[in-house]
């Protein structure tokens, strides 16, 4: 569990300008950021480090209860709001990811503090460092304060002409009527742009117009549609825009078992988990998202086809070693601390099945595939239906011997399938095509003889094991069975029975079968592939209900992490994550075409409406 000098997960907010990302406390501490990317060191990093490694804070002086936290609708500014005396203190954020359809050159992070009905007393704590080993900066003032570490530099600006010293605590006066802003700007190998403070918040106004205008354009349709709204702003915001990469999450090592060693560095690209994404911003009308992680996959993996590496760097490279950080004490003590990973070396078959039905998913959307695109779909579906023999590490990517994984099988068959599907409209010769049904028909037939337990009414984790996989609650959206087929509604109904960690959650195999000490939470993907089961099984009531339930475990922002731990709710492991965010809006997808309408009561009441916000003065009854 978090401890007093670890906020909880679901506390921090998160900024982005989709190149990098902050992570920002209830108490306005900016506990983590990496530079330039989301793969680079970490300039604040508190979050891992302790207090040596960093934080940029800004808050009331004193203590303060707070009595709002949001972000601005349909936008990525973060908005939190305090009481003080006499009156309220608020801070209002945001990283700046365009200006007039251009992507920045500098990072570009706002902050403004406001007081409402009489002055307020707010901190200001600026402890950059950088780095493993917890680097000063070369520090020069000019009309603001310059930060450097050899070729990444970062300026730091104040209106009203306030100066910041770094390392210690600066008092601001924030008068009524008199907003202070603070701009942080950062860049590597690029010189730092200047941004006049005075004039700062306008380009987070235009931002915030921006993000507005993409997501009018999500469905209207879909139930619960403010969660998945936000699920798609965050998607959007964990994408590498210069290649159309899509993180994975932007931490490294937050820990699936607090204390334990369950700690790993999710900051690359999964195929397989942009995958699931692509099939999240399609149904909701945004194709250019699922043709931008197309073309990043095509550079990507361009050198090592048709082997589809199961990670990879932002930029289409090898993930570095996995290492560990020395005298890095992890959130809430959970060292090691890691950066690298070394699944990525591992042959994971399954994440053939996702990528090829995101292109099939595209050319059901009515685009047609280019000469390379569909000349990669084809060495990978040939790969597939050469290898789909072997045994592999699988989806959740233990690091033990491989084995024949029923998910893994069962994605193969759906690489084929959806191969030939793409055929039916794209060219391709007689000969491969008649090898791709051969191996499709063929790995059928293995699956149902070899992975189906008859007695329990079935499918298993792998062949000749008795345990279960929640990754097999993907079935229904593969088409391998029939909708109304029992052996289908026998597997949701196993998997929900037998690896229930408490209703809303699911374990992903059953606990302490990977090989690894400790224990770990609830995998929140696979709760929300059950609600899409269910939905998709005629069972739209139960679906709805667990999606709700779902829906609570989150803080008043509505992100979530990979994990959550089964008795308390408290979010664990990466955050916020990618994959539990795109299956979010799966279950939302299958919610809908089930027709269920969200019931109105349901609907989250947020503590102070747009409107109220500089109504809390003590005249106005608070």
């Amino acid at each position: 569990m978090a401890n007093a000098e670890s906020p909880a997960l679901a506390d921090y907010g998160l900024l982005g300008d989709t190149r990098t990302a902050a992570l920002v406390s209830a108490d306005g501490g900016i506990d983590w950021l990496c530079a330039p990317t989301f793969d680079g060191e970490p300039v604040f990093g508190a979050l891992l480090g302790g207090p040596e490694a960093g934080t940029f804070r800004i808050g009331p002086a004193q203590n303060a209860e707070r009595l709002h936290r949001r972000y601005r609708p349909h936008t990525a500014t973060l908005e939190t709001v305090w009481a003080t005396d006499g009156g309220t203190l608020t801070l209002t954020e945001a990283m700046v990811a365009e200006v007039s359809g251009r992507l920045l050159p500098t990072t570009l992070l706002v902050r403004r503090l406001e007081a409402d009905c009489a002055p307020a007393q707010a901190a200001v704590v600026f402890n950059p460092r950088f780095g493993e080993r917890h680097l000063r900066p070369r520090i020069r003032q000019d009309r603001h304060l310059v930060c450097e570490w050899g070729a990444l530099a970062l300026s730091l600006g104040c209106s009203g002409g306030q100066r910041v010293e770094p390392g210690t605590t600066t008092e601001i006066t924030v008068e009524p009527g008199r907003p202070v802003v603070l701009v942080l700007a950062l860049a590597y190998t690029e010189p730092l742009v200047w941004v006049d403070p005075e004039t700062a918040w306008d380009l987070v106004q235009d931002d915030e117009a921006r993000w507005r205008e993409w997501s009018s354009g999500i469905s209207k349709d879909v139930p619960f549609r403010e969660a998945v709204v936000r699920s798609l702003l965050t998607l959007k915001l964990l994408t590498y825009s210069p290649s159309g990469a899509p993180v994975a999450a932007p931490t490294t090592s937050l820990p699936e078992d607090p204390g334990g060693i369950r700690n790993w560095d999710y900051r690359f690209a999964w195929p397989r988990d942009a995958s699931i994404g692509i099939a999240a911003f399609l149904g909701l009308g945004k194709d250019a998202e699922a043709l931008n992680f197309l073309n990043w996959l095509l550079h990507a993996s361009r050198l090592q086809r048709p082997r589809l590496p199961a990670l990879l760097t932002l930029t289409g490279g090898h993930v570095p070693r996995e290492r560990t950080l020395a005298n890095w004490p992890g959130y809430a003590g959970s060292a090691p601390v890691r950066v690298g990973n070394g699944a990525a070396h591992q042959h994971q078959l399954d994440g053939y099945g996702w990528v090829i039905d995101a292109a099939w998913n595209l050319v059901r959307q009515g685009h047609r595939l280019n000469s390379e695109t569909w000349r990669a779909m084809r060495g990978f579906t040939d790969l597939v239906a050469r290898r789909w023999v072997e045994p592999d590490a699988g989806i959740w990517e233990i690091r033990a011997d491989a084995a024949h994984h029923v998910h893994s099988k069962i994605m193969a068959w759906l690489a084929l399938d959806r191969a030939l599907r793409i055929a039916e409209t794209h060219r391709i010769g007689t000969r491969r095509r008649g090898r791709w049904e051969a191996a499709r028909t063929a790995i059928s037939a293995d699956i149902r003889t070899r992975g189906f337990d008859a007695a329990r009414n079935t499918y298993t984790r792998s062949y000749g094991s008795g345990d279960l996989d929640s990754a097999l609650l993907i079935l229904p959206v593969t088409g391998f069975e029939d909708p109304n087929s029992g052996r289908l509604r026998g597997t949701v109904d196993a998997v929900w029975a037998e690896l229930s960690a408490g209703y809303p959650f699911l374990y992903r195999y059953p606990p302490g079968q990977d090989g690894l000490p400790g224990d770990e939470g609830a995998f929140l993907p696979c709760s929300f592939w059950l609600v899409q089961a269910l939905a998709l099984t005629g069972r739209a009531a139960e679906a709805a209900q667990m999606f709700e339930a779902l829906l609570g475990i989150t803080g008043p922002l509505g992100l979530f992490s990979e994990e959550a731990d089964a008795a308390t709710g408290t979010l664990l492991g990466n955050y916020p994550q990618a994959m539990t965010h795109a299956a979010l809006v799966q279950a939302a997808l299958a919610l809908r075409d089930a027709s269920v309408v969200e019931p109105v009561e349901t609907k989250p009441t947020p503590l102070v409406e747009p409107a109220e916000v500089s109504s809390f003065c003590p005249d106005n009854g608070l």
